[in-house]
């Protein structure tokens, strides 16, 4: 009798996690090119793809995701086998990405069902600028939306100015005070450039309490690019 009370309790735990599981769908973001010219997206996870002016691509995330980019790479060339260059955003010569690309990239990251079954979303220029970019939700439950639509690349400071983009700080004087990398640092007058142009939007490190948005899990998102 024991023996069955602990194999029904087994199953029923069983069924209660198979259900819970079921509850929580994946994420599904739909990648839009409103840009006049064609762009090459790009997803980790997710890979990549072509995407002509008007062109969506759908891709979908599990809960428990982290550390994921969504950006837009330009002026790109790939041969037959899916290898090629982008002049931004290129990721190690891959059309379907397989890692982050190189900067100056516009990001789109999140982390799906965090703390309190919450997502974490925001954008980001801390890499740099290549493509105005919308990130928001689509879903009846949460109205976040994320833009940076703003001319960087035509008011880009001539330091940080490179083909195709307005480069992050970091990246081009790779110290401290740009790069963050103990975590104790400010804004910088370069940071502020992007802030100034896109305040919802990451511009150094440690720029979290203006950058970083929840939705409830389960929420579905879009991204945009020249939105």
């Amino acid at each position: 009798m024991e023996l069955f009370k602990t194999l029904s309790a087994l199953s029923l735990l069983v069924i209660s996690l198979l259900f819970s599981t079921t509850l929580v769908h994946a994420a599904k973001f739909d990648i839009t090119n409103n840009c006049p010219d064609t762009l090459w997206a790009a997803a980790v996870p997710g890979g990549g793809k072509q995407l002509n002016k008007g062109e969506t691509w759908t891709i979908t995330a599990a809960p428990g995701t982290t550390q994921a980019r969504i950006w837009a790479r330009t002026k790109c060339q790939f041969d037959a086998s899916g290898r090629g260059k982008c002049e931004t955003g290129d990721c190690n010569g891959l059309l379907e990405c397989q890692g982050f690309g190189s900067p100056p990239n516009t990001l789109a990251e999140y982390a799906l069902k965090q703390f309190n079954d919450m997502d974490f979303i925001d954008m980001s220029n801390i890499d740099g600028f290549n493509v105005p970019m919308e990130f928001s939700s689509v879903s009846p439950g949460c109205n976040r939306v994320i833009k940076c639509t703003a001319d960087i690349i035509g008011q880009c400071p001539n330091e940080l100015k490179v083909p195709g983009g307005c480069q992050g700080p970091c990246w081009v004087f790779k110290t401290e005070e740009h790069c963050c990398n103990s975590g104790n640092c400010g804004p910088t007058n370069f940071s502020k450039f992007f802030k100034e142009r896109c305040p919802d939007v990451y511009s150094y490190p440690k720029d979290d309490a203006t950058s970083v948005f929840t939705c409830p899990t389960g929420t579905d998102y879009k991204v945009v690019f020249c939105p």
